[in-house]
């Protein structure tokens, strides 16, 4: 008997008969972390790592069954050895580590090597089966060190006081926004927009502190941020919100800001190649780590990625999963009163 199976649904534990990070409708969903590419509505019953229960309360409702795992603490679901292990993405991130009858297969979701002091770093995990995300499967994406982007952010926020201006930075409300406070604690008053700030609970729920900040209403007058710094989530980038921020500069935190003619928002004045991923080094380093025989990729640069361990002598397939975009910003539109 297979221990994975790709169906229609997610990925499936055949003898386990649970899915793990489905993004259809099933009755067990075991989650590995509260972005809504993987962790979306209408599960019967969820289960996940402690800290991403109420990341799925406030995302997904208060209503839902979810039942909360600690890190390394295994249980049998139908026969199947099923224990949750650090991947180092974001708060409660988890690899979910199945092992049936002597095979051991790891899905390790969305997962990053280096520490950012938010997230529990990333556990390696010796397997079978790896199933790696493929984000930024190609050389070109290397980042640099943690502290290294932190000093980028901080020197850019004073550079823009100099000249009198506001510091307006853009990145994903889970994960990203939470590093860009943490790396422009001091410098200036922080104010976050209200779906960061929702997730921001969720954090200090589980006894993660995070910089001071204000939640800033921007249906009110915003001329009191002057020479702040801002953080708002990519929905709003395309909105004319920020846009009553008087002498704004504002900054795209991505990835993909590794490559400029990549830029989605070519008017941003600044863009920064910080991602909760693994860079092109770290992905390799990951699967190495797991002495997999076989590594499943998914979402991301897939083709030339899985071509390239085959290549190196790791056999790899594509898989395709309708895991992509992080974020589902249509909570935005409604705290902002309109559309964007």
């Amino acid at each position: 008997m297979r221990l994975l199976q790709f169906r229609p649904e997610g990925i499936y534990c055949v003898p386990g008969k649970f899915f793990i990070d489905p993004w259809r409708p099933v009755d067990m969903a075991l989650i590995t972390h509260g972005h809504a590419d993987h962790a979306r509505w209408g599960m019967k019953r969820y289960l996940c790592h402690h800290f991403t229960v109420p990341i799925l309360r406030s995302r997904i409702g208060e209503d839902i069954q979810v039942q909360g795992i600690g890190y390394n603490e295994p249980i049998a679901i139908n026969g199947v050895k099923v224990s949750f292990h650090p991947a180092g993405h974001i708060i409660g991130s988890a690899q979910i580590r199945l092992e049936y009858k002597g095979k051991v297969a790891v899905i390790s979701g969305d997962y990053k090597l280096q520490n950012d002091g938010l997230s529990t770093p990333f556990e390696p995990i010796k397997c079978h089966e790896f199933v790696s995300e493929s984000t930024f499967g190609l050389p070109i994406y290397q980042w640099n060190p943690v502290e290294k982007q932190n000093e980028e952010l901080a020197n850019w926020v004073i550079q823009n006081q100099a000249y009198q201006k506001t510091s307006v930075f853009v990145g994903y409300s889970l994960g990203k926004a939470q590093r860009i406070m943490k790396a422009v604690e001091g410098i200036a008053p922080i104010y976050v927009h209200y779906s960061i700030h929702k997730l921001n609970q969720a954090y200090e729920s589980v006894g993660i502190e995070l910089p001071k900040y204000e939640v800033l209403d921007f249906r009110e007058d915003v001329k009191h941020v002057n020479q702040g710094i801002v953080i708002v989530p990519p929905a709003l980038v395309d909105s004319n919100v920020i846009r009553e921020i008087p002498n704004m500069a504002y900054a795209i935190c991505s990835g993909w800001m590794t490559v400029r003619g990549a830029r989605r928002w070519r008017s941003a004045d600044a863009g920064f190649a910080i991602s909760d991923h693994a860079d092109w080094n770290d992905l390799l380093q990951a699967i190495k780590m797991t002495e997999a025989e076989k590594v499943y990729v998914t979402h991301g640069q897939t083709a030339v990625f899985s071509k390239y361990l085959n290549e190196i002598g790791i056999e790899s397939e594509e898989v395709k999963t309708e895991f992509g975009d992080e974020e589902e910003e249509v909570e935005v539109a409604k705290e902002v009163g309109g559309s964007v």
